[in-house]
C-alpha cells in the first residue's frame, strides 16, 4: 500500500491518526498542497479529484475519500475496532461522525475556505475553481463555534464521544477542534467535560503524528 499525505492538511490526518492507532506501517508519500502539487496533471492521474487523503492498495485501487479509508483498514486490521463492533455501536459511531463532520467539520472548511487569502477561488475542494463567497466564511464561523460550545452536550455524559471507549468519533472531533484554532477559535473555558476529553485523546501516541 502507498498512503498519499500533506503533513499540515487536516483531512489526511483524519487517516493518518487512524492508521496509528491500528499500529499499521504505511509507505507515505506527501503532497505539497501548498505549491499546487494536488493539481497537476501527475497527481490528477492518481486522483482526479485533485484531493487527499488518497489511499492506494496492493491492486492499485484508490481510495479517495476518508470513509473509504478507514473502512479499508478497519477490515484489514480489525483490532483495535475504531468502527464498533456491534450492529449497535456501529450506528452509534457512525451517527456521532456525521454529526461532528456535518456540525464541526463542514462548517470549519466552508469559514476558512471563504475567508483565507491563500484559497482565494479555490472555496471548494476539487479539480474546479469557485469565488470565494465571505458571507458563507462568517456562517461558517458561527456555525463551527457553536459546534464548540455544544460539544459537551454531545459527550453526554460519557468519557467518549460514542461512549466508554476511544473511536473514529474521536479522532474526527479532536481534528475539528485543532482545526478551530485555525480560525482562532476554542472550546469554552467553562466547558469542562469537552475540555477534559481533548486532553486526554490528545496525550495518545496517534495525535502527534
Amino acid at each position: 500500500m502507498k498512503f498519499y499525505d500533506c503533513a499540515t492538511a487536516p483531512s489526511p490526518r483524519l487517516v493518518r491518526v487512524f492508521i496509528a492507532e491500528k499500529g499499521l506501517d504505511i509507505p507515505v508519500e506527501n503532497v505539497d498542497l501548498r505549491s499546487g502539487q494536488h493539481l497537476t496533471p501527475e497527481f490528477r492521474a492518481i486522483n482526479p479529484y485533485c484531493t487527499v487523503p488518497v489511499l492506494e492498495l496492493d491492486d492499485g485501487t484508490r481510495l479517495t475519500s476518508t470513509q473509504g479509508c478507514w473502512r479499508y483498514l478497519e477490515a484489514i486490521a480489525p483490532e483495535p475496532s475504531l468502527l464498533g463492533t456491534t450492529p449497535a455501536e456501529q450506528g452509534i459511531i457512525a451517527d456521532r461522525v456525521w454529526r461532528i463532520e456535518t456540525d464541526g467539520w463542514q462548517a470549519m472548511t466552508e469559514a476558512l475556505r471563504n475567508t483565507s487569502p491563500g484559497m482565494k477561488d479555490r472555496a471548494l475542494p476539487g479539480p474546479d475553481d469557485y469565488p470565494q463567497i465571505p458571507e458563507l466564511g462568517a456562517r461558517g464561523k458561527l456555525r463551527a463555534q457553536r459546534f464548540l460550545d455544544r460539544l459537551d452536550r454531545l459527550l453526554d455524559g460519557h468519557p467518549y464521544l460514542a461512549g466508554g471507549r476511544y473511536t473514529a468519533a474521536d479522532i474526527m472531533a479532536m481534528v475539528v477542534v485543532d482545526f478551530a484554532k485555525w480560525l482562532k477559535l476554542a472550546l469554552p473555558g467553562d466547558a469542562e467535560a469537552s475540555r477534559r476529553w481533548y486532553e486526554a485523546v490528545s496525550a495518545r501516541d496517534s495525535a502527534g503524528v
